[in-house]
């Protein structure tokens, strides 16, 4: 076996001996290397007690470099591919993670959050160009049709725009995304909590097969892993960490989404939200975010999610204006005639200028503009508003028509 098969093999063992994002695992493997590191471990030199014991528990089910030996083969089968940091497709953004560290930490799960060792790959793009240029979107598995309608729409934008999609496959609010980004012809990627080999949910299994076809499937279980509760969150690191942003459509008060947001803020990532009815309890968490962190951002589209991730100065998203007015262009003196004019009859130009407080050439001068403009028509009294344009159709007054055919009396037939 050559030394580049020994250190890969040596990643996939430690994997397997302790939950990815172990920090004393990652610590060692950066000091020691991997292969130094696994012959520590199965020596029974771990530095900490939990892992020390965590390790034994696991020597005792099988041989670690053995199972690792037999996931490689299983991952050949299976068409995926392992990708560690000493190949050219690793990608480079996830070594932020070293720094995550969430605070009040009453969990190992929470503490636990250090980078990668090693990835498990299904599909043909390079895992590093496909998370260059990528934005998460997250949510609610119990979504309503809003989140969903929101979701699928800001994969389908961002991935028209050349942004990857990525999200973790669930139901709801993830699957969304995902739909949303293949039905653009776009690149998605599914970062999962179990092997590659055991999609989850199982009623994905369609939508996972759909994203390895154009997309990736990734997951630092090795194949045959179960999708086991803490393993979710292991899990959201990654997909905070891996990208440039997190955008979270729906969150109930405990939500995994919430979770991937913060871990998102902690690693210095952009962490956006899109709001919900204040009446929906799939609302609660994501408003809680902006409650809670002044850098969250409140997104509504995806003009605002790259105006957050995108070019500084060249991905701004336009300002939100009502329907512009032939009036928004008037100066002060002719909006204050337009004003002061009564609806229903004329005024003398004297009067005008006195109630818009302007003198009186002042006063003709924006009256011959407003005149022009079609806005007010000139009579014998003074000036008076231009009435509206009546409908097409509309019966004029005094007009009898009742919108049929009348017959013809004898005077005016021909």
């Amino acid at each position: 076996m050559s030394a580049d098969d020994e250190r890969r093999l040596a990643r996939v063992a430690l994997t397997w001996l302790a939950e990815p994002g172990t920090r004393v695992v990652h610590q060692l493997v950066e000091r020691l290397g991997p292969v130094a590191t696994l012959d520590l471990l199965l020596d029974g030199g771990s530095p900490d007690g939990w892992l020390h014991t965590t390790v034994a528990a696991r020597s005792a089910a099988g041989d670690a470099r053995a199972v690792a030996a037999e996931a490689l083969e299983r991952a050949d089968r299976l068409g995926a591919r392992l990708v560690t940091p000493d190949d050219e497709e690793w990608p480079a953004r996830v070594a932020g993670l070293s720094t995550l560290r969430l605070p009040d930490v009453t969990r190992r799960v929470d503490g636990e959050t250090a980078p990668p060792l090693c990835f498990w790959v299904r599909g043909g793009w390079p895992l590093g160009e496909a998370l260059d240029r990528s934005v998460a979107v997250v949510g609610a598995r119990a979504a309503t049709g809003y989140g969903q309608h929101v979701a699928t729409e800001l994969g389908y934008g961002l991935a028209e725009r050349d942004w990857t999609v990525v999200s973790g496959g669930a139901f709801g609010i993830d699957a969304a995304a995902h739909r949303g980004a293949l039905n653009a012809g776009g690149l998605t990627v599914a970062v999962l909590a179990c092997g590659l080999d055991r999609p989850y949910p199982m009623g994905n299994a369609a939508l996972f097969d759909r994203i390895a076809d154009t997309g990736l499937l990734v997951s630092e279980w090795p194949p045959g892993a179960d999708p086991l509760r803490p393993r979710f969150l292991i899990r959201n690191r990654v997909i905070a960490g891996g990208t440039l942003g997190t955008v979270v459509v729906e969150a109930s008060a405990r939500s995994g989404a919430t979770q991937t947001a913060r871990r998102a803020i902690y690693t210095n990532r952009v962490a956006m939200v899109v709001p919900g009815p204040v009446t929906s309890a799939m609302s609660v968490g994501a408003h809680e975010l902006l409650r809670e962190f002044p850098k969250a951002r409140l997104v509504t589209g995806v003009a605002h999610v790259l105006e957050e991730v995108g070019r500084i100065g060249a991905d701004l998203a336009p300002l939100a204006r009502g329907p512009q007015r032939l009036a928004d262009a008037l100066d002060d003196e002719a909006r204050s005639l337009l004003e002061v004019l009564p609806r229903r009859r004329a005024m003398g130009v004297d009067r005008l200028a006195a109630r818009a407080g302007v003198d009186v050439r002042t006063a003709l001068r924006k009256l011959s503009l407003l005149e022009e403009l079609s806005m007010v028509v000139r009579r014998d009294d003074g000036y008076a508003l231009t009435p509206p344009a009546k409908p097409k159709g509309a019966r004029q007054p005094g007009s009898t028509n009742t919108g049929t055919a009348q017959p013809l009396t004898g005077d005016q037939r021909p």
